[in-house]
């Protein structure tokens, strides 16, 4: 399926939602490390990468090759 055809109200809305939670997974982890707090700092870290694999899932899912940037 072409990109173009990927892209539609859905899927922005469910990727913005995702780009949401790994800004905000991030945010808790750069206060963690600011803070020298290394306990939450590893917490946050691995939600941080939940988030990531979460959206990159979704991306696997909906057939978005990352990595490569769509020709033609």
């Amino acid at each position: 399926m072409a990109l173009e055809e990927v892209v539609n109200e859905h899927f922005l809305a469910r990727y913005r939602a995702l780009l949401d939670e790994e800004d905000a997974a991030f945010d808790e982890l750069e206060h963690a490390f600011e803070d020298g707090d290394r306990e939450h700092f590893l917490t946050d870290l691995t939600a941080w990468c939940a988030a990531v694999e979460r959206k990159l899932a979704y991306l696997g899912r909906v057939g978005v090759e990352v990595g490569r940037a769509p020709v033609g």
